[in-house]
């Protein structure tokens, strides 16, 4: 399966890269929102989206947004993974579309964990 990993940290974006290969799975980075679509228009296979909130030029939440309002990728699973606790902004994340929301720092068996429930249910 094709992931696209949205988080400016490239470090971030290395160890899911590497969580992700362990999983069998392919990533496909992009360090923002803006940079996550072009990458949206070169891999029309992306089956996933892991994405962070606080970026520059579109964080997590606008590219969320504009995701769930387009007709073809508004069905792609997105798991938000982000330093953002406050519950009011996983319940925005949430009520945007988002599949699952993991804060950061966290463990690799509960990414795995939500990646396996994203894959197992299709959506």
């Amino acid at each position: 399966m094709k992931v696209l990993v949205v988080d400016d940290s490239a470090i971030m974006r290395k160890v899911i890269e590497q969580i992700l290969e362990m999983l069998g799975h392919e990533a496909v980075p992009a360090a923002n929102g803006v940079e996550a679509f072009e990458r949206l228009k070169e891999h029309d296979d992306v089956q996933l989206i892991l994405l962070d909130w606080n970026m520059p030029e579109m964080n997590g939440i606008e590219f969320l947004r504009a995701v769930k309002d387009r007709p073809g990728l508004a069905k792609i699973p997105v798991i938000m993974l982000t330093t953002e606790s406050e519950r009011r902004k996983m319940i925005e994340a949430i009520e945007a579309g988002a599949k699952h929301y993991l804060t950061k720092p966290f463990q690799p068996e509960t990414l795995a964990t939500k990646i396996l429930q994203c894959v197992e249910t299709g959506s």
